[in-house]
């Protein structure tokens, strides 16, 4: 064998070589602390569900999943702070459908763009709302609430969390459909809110079973229908909104997801979509979201990235019908 064939086969070697170790090599995701950014307090309903997963996700990964709470200035604070940083997967943030579909109809100036800043990464739960009234109220069906606010326009009164939250929109969009007039009553507490609805001191509100369900079981509210497709398993007496007598197919509901800096590789975003996945469908973990009322939710990106641009077109009809804008 001459020196020249072999001098030119080691040369192809070592080519072949170096073109083949980066793949070799190629690091597999997460190399480092994946870190969760939540515009929620710690012990609020999403963040318990992110550290549930968070847990499953480090024993799989072998890497600490830190969460980092950011509550504040309409969860601005956490996704600017994820806006900022590095689009590697290693960092996430977790947010809810008033980020991503309700607030780019309410805000002129919103700060981030939810599709041009972000990639949907994975969904982790969904909530519907239920239709609340005090024990003591004269209304025993959604039937009979609406001929009430249908009989003497403007009188009825609801409450929210605030104006333009899913409460007021999702009040706006039964308005709507049954051709009524009620007054909104807005709060800034959730606390204060169900409390006068108790009393009576406001007449109705929307609710999810995290949020009144303490005070249903303790005989302080009535919940008059459950704004889903199917009633809900565990009140499986409450009947949905068309059961109880109100528009035919109503549903509200909100979702916490989580979603990653525009440009995460997609390598990366499949990983964690399908951790969450496993995740979610370890009992523990349904048990757990079933104690809230809340469901989880596995769906591929894709399915997000859907749901969330079909939420963004429902909540923008109504916010122009009712030309809701805050700032």
């Amino acid at each position: 064998m001459s020196s020249i064939f072999l001098s030119r086969l080691l040369v192809a070697l070592t080519l072949t070589a170096a073109t083949l170790a980066p793949a070799a090599a190629q690091p597999i995701f997460p190399t480092k602390p994946v870190r969760v950014v939540l515009p929620f307090s710690a012990g609020s309903g999403p963040d318990l569900v992110v550290r549930l997963v968070s847990e499953k996700l480090e024993r799989e990964w072998g890497q600490r999943v830190v969460i980092d709470n950011r509550p504040g200035a309409n969860g601005w604070l956490a996704i600017g702070e994820a806006k900022r940083a590095a689009a590697d997967g290693h960092t996430l943030m977790a947010v809810a459908a008033t980020h991503m579909a309700l607030q780019p109809n309410l805000f002129r100036q919103l700060p981030f763009d939810p599709v041009g800043d972000f990639e949907p990464v994975a969904p982790l739960y969904s909530t519907n709302f239920f239709i609340v009234v005090g024990a003591n109220s004269r209304w025993t069906s959604v039937a009979e609430l609406m001929a009430a606010a249908r009989a003497s326009p403007g009188t009825v009164t609801y409450g929210s969390w605030g104006t333009g939250s899913e409460a007021h929109l999702g009040a706006a969009m039964l308005e709507a459909a049954g051709g009524l007039q009620m007054r909104h009553i807005p709060f800034r507490e959730l606390p204060q809110l169900y409390t006068t609805v108790a009393t009576g001191e406001v007449d109705w509100a929307f609710g999810t079973a995290a949020t009144v369900g303490p005070l249903f079981r303790a005989g302080r509210v009535r919940l008059l229908a459950y704004a889903g497709a199917t009633r809900l398993a565990g009140y499986t007496d409450v009947p949905t909104v068309a059961e109880a007598g109100g528009p035919a197919g109503f549903e509200l509901r909100t979702w916490v997801a989580l979603y990653a800096p525009k440009g995460t590789p997609r390598a990366a975003i499949e990983r964690i979509n399908a951790g969450v996945g496993r995740a979610l469908a370890a009992s523990d973990v349904r048990e757990r979201l079933a104690g809230f009322g809340f469901e989880g939710w596995i769906a591929p990106a894709a399915a997000l990235m859907q749901t969330a641009e079909a939420d963004r077109r429902r909540f923008a009809e109504v916010v122009k019908r009712y030309n809701i804008v805050l700032d």
